[in-house]
This record gives structure tokens, sequence and C-alpha cells, in this order.
């Protein structure tokens, strides 16, 4: 299959692709999506085998208006619309009790469905231009780190896929939250965009993923490069990433250091995290990407705190991470 790369001039192309069957690839805010029509069963398919995704992984589907809505979900609490009238469009992903026509390959099989609606004005033009829900998830061979631009999705996607809509890199760069709203107090099934403290700020919320359902990306094992990750974390971090840095010279193996900028070394690649969390979630995939285009053996990871948007690329991170040292 040839993978047509569009731009965003050419919507009406992608949203023709997507009313045949066809899987496009697409830019949200988050991440680079990899759509088809979410109501029908072949199409969908198409994006499990694309990305080798393992077939009880849910997707999220996303929409443009409330009105979709009525035809995938049978309802939702009076919290749910406090969240939806706060942060839709943007990176909240709510799960809710799904009507029949939702083809159980999008949910795993579940009674719920994952939902959100993407702020990236060319996703919400092709949504608007298909006139369909698209389940999406991340335009990326299961289990490598997110695209964060088109070129990352024709690294994984080539030849597999109708086209991609080259839009540039995405700003956000690290994945939706994802809400459970059919329990009470509503859990979070997967960190994102969107922090535990901005949604505790307005509804009741429990942090933690014990006994909780499957979810969106939150089952296998994600973000991983070729090159071996070691992620340190702990009040001695510096001590033992510099040890670890020794020992990779010492085997001869080609390493990098990824971390916030004040931590950079002269004496090792480095793959710069930027000076706050925000540039850093911006960045992870993509220096993650880049590590493998530098043939890397060992990226070294430095931790960032664990809190707000820090606890979600911690994350991906440690999903990432071959090894992890907490000192």
């Amino acid at each position: 299959m040839l993978t047509q790369v569009l731009n965003p001039s050419q919507i009406d192309i992608a949203a023709t692709l997507l009313r045949q069957g066809e899987c496009v690839a697409f830019p949200t805010e988050t991440v680079y999506g990899l759509g088809a029509n979410a109501l029908d069963e072949k199409a969908v398919a198409k994006i499990f085998r694309a990305k080798g995704r393992p077939a009880d992984n849910p997707l999220i589907i996303h929409c443009h208006s409330r009105l979709q809505l009525a035809d995938l979900v049978t309802g939702w609490p009076p919290q749910a619309e406090v969240l939806m009238d706060t942060f839709w469009p943007g990176p909240l992903t709510l799960v809710l009790p799904k009507q029949p026509a939702v083809p159980d390959i999008v949910t795993g099989g579940l009674n719920t469905v994952a939902l959100r609606f993407p702020s990236h004005p060319v996703a919400i033009s092709l949504l608007q231009a298909a006139g369909l829900p698209i389940a999406a998830p991340s335009a990326n061979i299961s289990g490598r780190p997110s695209p964060t631009s088109a070129q990352h999705v024709l690294e994984d996607m080539s030849g597999k896929i109708a086209a991609i809509i080259d839009a540039g890199p995405t700003g956000g760069g690290i994945e939706s939250t994802v809400l459970d709203c059919t329990v009470s107090p509503f859990r979070i099934l997967r960190p994102g965009g969107v922090t535990y403290e901005e949604l505790s700020s307005l509804v009741a919320v429990k942090d933690t993923l014990e006994g909780a359902p499957p979810a969106p990306g939150a089952q296998y094992g994600h973000y991983s490069p070729v090159a071996r990750v070691v992620l340190v974390t702990g009040d001695r971090a510096k001590a033992e990433i510099n040890r670890q840095i020794d020992a990779c010279k010492a085997q001869g193996m080609k390493a990098a250091l990824m971390a916030f900028t004040e931590s950079r070394r002269p004496d090792i690649h480095f793959l710069d995290m930027g000076r706050d969390v925000s540039v850093a979630a911006s960045r992870i995939y993509h220096l993650l990407r880049q590590g493998d285009a530098l043939g890397l053996d060992v990226i070294i990871i430095e931790g960032l705190p664990e809190k707000g948007i820090g606890r979600t690329i911690m994350d991906r991170l440690r999903k990432a991470a071959a090894i992890v040292i907490n000192t």
C-alpha cells in the first residue's frame, strides 16, 4: 500500500478515505492518532493490524460534537458533564456506558467506551469533514514511543495505512488522561494531559490503578525505543547517573543522558528535556526516537518530580524503561 502524505488543505481526501473504510493518521494536540470509522468493525480491525496491537486493548473514539454521543453512550452522570464543560475539547478521555452500536472491537469487549474531543484544529476539521466518530490510538507500532510528528508516523506506518495528514509537530506530546466515569468516585485509568490536581478540584477522583479495568494504552508495555532505557530516581539520582555513565563508557557502549538542561554533561551525548516539566512533556517521545536514530545502546534518564504533569511523564518513562533504579 502506498501511504499518501497529505497537508491540512487536503482534509477532504482524508475524510473520503475514512468513509471508505481506510485508516488515516492525523495530528491531535497530544500525539498523532491512527484513525478509522469507529462504527465500522472492518475498518477498526485495520488499526489493530497496522499497529500490531493486542485485540483486548480498547481504543479511544474521537468526536467533535456532543450530538454524536447519543449514538455512542447511554448517558453520563452530572459530574462528567462538569468535566466536559471544563476540559473538552482537550486531552481528557471519559469512559462511559456504551451503546450497542459501538463494535466490541473498539472496546475490547467491555460494556464501556472511551471518548474524547480533540482540540487540534486539523483533527476537528477532519472529524467534521468525515461526519464520523473516529477510533484512534496513537499512530505507532505497539510498544514504540508515541509519534509527535508525521515523520515518526512514517517510520512506523509507511506502507501500512492509506494516508497521513502532516501538520507539523504536535504541541502537548503526552496522551490524554483516561477517566472511568462509571464508578464513584471517578477513577483515573491512565494519567495524561489533564492532571489529578485539575480533576480533583472539580469532582471526586480516585487516583489509583489498583483493580482497574483495562484502559486504552494502559495494559501493555509502551513507549520503548530500541536502546535500553535506564530510569534513575530518588535523592541520590545524580550520583547514580554518573555511575551508570561511567559503566557504559567502561563497556564501550554508546550512551546518552536524557535530563533537564541544567544536568547537561559535556562528556556524553545529551538529550535535552528542557527547563521545566511542560517542555519535557512535549519532548520525551521525540527524544526517545532520536536515541534510536543515533544508534544508541543505552539512554540514561533522570527522573522528574511526580506531581502534576510530572506524574504523567514518569508513568510513560517507567513503561519505557528496561531498568528503574530508585536511589
